[in-house]
């Protein structure tokens, strides 16, 4: 597993904490940033994901 995967799946979690903490407590701005945490977290994760499979690829 790439480092960028782990990275990603991780800022995608504390997104959704904060994404959820802001909709919970009224906080807008809060809830932007845990939105747009959580989408940064998928495209690293993502990128994280490629790189494992051209790895991989090059293996075989």
């Amino acid at each position: 597993m790439h480092k960028d995967t782990i990275k990603g799946a991780a800022k995608e979690a504390v997104g959704s904490a904060k994404q959820a903490i802001g909709k919970a407590t009224g906080n807008e701005r809060l809830e932007a940033e845990g939105a747009a945490d959580k989408t940064a977290g998928k495209v690293q994760k993502g990128v994280g994901d490629l790189k494992d499979a051209a790895r991989d690829a090059l293996k075989h």
